[in-house]
């Protein structure tokens, strides 16, 4: 990854709240965070499992958990009926998250690299924080569906900073579940949150729906970076081909004076 090729790199599509930048990350980037996540698979032991779902969010302390920890996460589709897994381990996991920008020294080197802070300040960063980040599988056949949202939706400063930045470690078609991001929808402001109580985390109130017609395909080659506003919606749909699309992402915030960070967030 270059800085260079970073800043110039080529604009796909630019509507406002998204960003699509080819080559950002070369192809060994994108064979080195693979490598090293499989290598972490490879060291997990699932004596916890905890299923994965945007339907009906988890409050189990294993994912709030999460925030501060690398942690695995299986997919719905990845067990039988008695509970067993259909196939092995490394073809099981929905994602692994959300604290590699911190705990990985892999991740770490590749999150806060001079080319992600040259282009977080090309944007007005002052002083970029990650919060959050998590690798995400898109197993081939079962890889699930992240229903449209709002990153902002979980995390919040005042004002509201919070930028995504999404990078292809392998393409990314209609085909295994690409994104789809809703142009212009941000200049509506922040349309839902969870809410927080006794160190739980609720997703119970009414999310607002959506017209997928309205969305476009963000498709891209690997090493693309996609740049998401906070306030943005996307989405993907489930991966039901029989190739993969791993991915990478991660979650900011400017943490310069005058910012505050809600005492509420996940």
């Amino acid at each position: 990854m270059r800085t260079q090729q970073a800043l110039q790199g080529r604009l796909i599509r630019q509507s406002n709240c998204f960003l699509v930048l080819e080559r950002f990350a070369s192809p060994e980037d994108c064979a080195r965070l693979k490598a090293r996540m499989e290598a972490l698979l490879a060291g997990f032991d699932p004596k916890t499992i905890s299923v994965f779902t945007t339907k009906n969010q988890k409050t189990d302390d294993y994912f709030l958990q999460s925030a501060s920890n690398i942690s695995f996460f299986f997919e719905e589709k990845a067990f039988d009926e008695n509970g067993e897994l259909r196939q092995p381990k490394e073809l099981s996991i929905n994602k692994v998250g959300h604290a590699l920008h911190d705990l990985d020294p892999v991740f770490r080197e590749f999150s806060r690299s001079p080319a992600v802070d040259d282009v977080l300040r090309s944007l007005g960063y002052k002083r970029p924080l990650p919060v959050q980040s998590m690798y995400i599988f898109k197993q081939p056949s079962i890889g699930g569906e992240v229903r449209p949202h709002q990153d902002s939706s979980f995390i919040q400063t005042d004002p509201l900073t919070c930028v995504g930045l999404w990078w292809a470690l392998e393409d990314a078609t209609r085909e295994n579940g690409c994104l789809w991001a809703l142009p212009g929808i941000h200049k509506e402001g922040l349309k839902w949150r969870p809410s927080y109580a006794d160190g739980r985390v609720s997703f119970a109130t009414p999310q607002p729906t959506y017209d997928l017609s309205s969305f476009v395909p963000l498709e891209c080659p690997a090493g693309t970076l996609v740049l998401l506003h906070g306030e943005n919606v996307h989405y993907s749909a489930e991966n039901t081909s029989p190739v993969s699309r791993h991915s990478y992402s991660m979650h900011l915030v400017e943490s310069a004076s005058g910012v505050r960070w809600l005492p509420d967030n996940w």
